[in-house]
């Protein structure tokens, strides 16, 4: 056999393992393994959707390559326009006994990842509830509240932080009134059937300032003043709203990331968690 002969052989031969090679590379995985508890797929199958690219930020804080960011214009004053500098947005002052202006955003949400960041004013005015307090509302209906929560005695369930009449956070991670605060929330909507009958209710984990506040807390239903919430039967996606609570607190850095079902925690078979 030449030489020739040979080196093409050998070339061959590289090629294939070479073409195996990138086959394997493209198809990492099994199956020949057992079956996940839903019956879709195997452990390790080859064959399972790789997950799609969100590219991060390069600062802390900014919006990933897959989030829609809220800027000023894709919000909406229901009265009175809020003030807006340099990507702030600021509660508008309004007079003894006129209506709030909440700010509500043009676009409608159902399950998302929220990031916003928010500021108290300086120095603070009042106490308690009349201190920098404000809110974010998922589906116009859920509120987490934001309020002046440094050195500031309220009570637990509407304190910064808390899901406002029904959970405290789990600790008090404000910081002074005048620094720039961050919110990162996940919302899960409610659930109903056909008949308006809850299935599951909504769920909310939130950090503040980086420090977990609220752990995938179930919710009561609607956020009411005084009294215990409850559901009422809605659709699946709603705007998110900024309250006007008649405090001027600025907000800036508002972006979210519509969550697809895949992301909803699921009760495993037979009730386990």
């Amino acid at each position: 056999m030449t030489r020739m002969r040979m080196a093409g052989y050998a070339a061959a031969g590289l090629i294939a393992i070479t073409g195996a090679l990138a086959f394997a590379q493209e198809k990492p995985g099994f199956k020949d393994t057992p079956q996940l508890p839903g019956g879709n797929w195997l452990v390790h199958d080859a064959d399972r959707p790789a997950p799609t690219v969100s590219t991060p930020a390069t600062a802390p804080g900014g919006a990933p390559s897959d989030a829609v960011v809220l800027a000023p214009d894709a919000w909406q004053a229901e009265t009175a326009p809020w003030q807006v500098a340099g990507g702030v947005m600021t509660v508008p002052a309004r007079a003894q006994g006129a209506r709030e202006s909440n700010l509500v955003s043009k676009q409608s949400f159902g399950d998302v990842q929220l990031h916003l960041e928010f500021r108290s004013p300086n120095p603070p005015k009042g106490n308690s509830q009349d201190r920098g307090n404000s809110g974010v509302w998922f589906m116009q209906r859920y509120e987490v509240q934001v309020l002046d929560g440094y050195q500031n005695p309220t009570y637990a369930d509407g304190t910064v932080g808390a899901v406002y009449g029904w959970k405290p956070p789990l600790v008090n991670a404000a910081r002074k009134p005048g620094e720039w605060q961050s919110y990162d929330i996940i919302f899960e909507r409610p659930r109903f059937a056909a008949d308006g009958r809850l299935v599951r209710p909504a769920y909310v984990t939130a950090f503040l300032n980086g420090v977990l506040v609220q752990n995938h807390q179930a919710l009561l239903g609607t956020t009411i003043y005084r009294k215990v919430a409850s559901y009422q039967a809605h659709g699946d996606a709603a705007p998110l709203q900024l309250q006007d609570h008649g405090s001027p607190v600025s907000f800036r850095n508002i972006w979210v990331r519509p969550l697809p079902e895949a992301a909803i925690a699921q009760d495993l078979p037979g009730g386990a968690k």
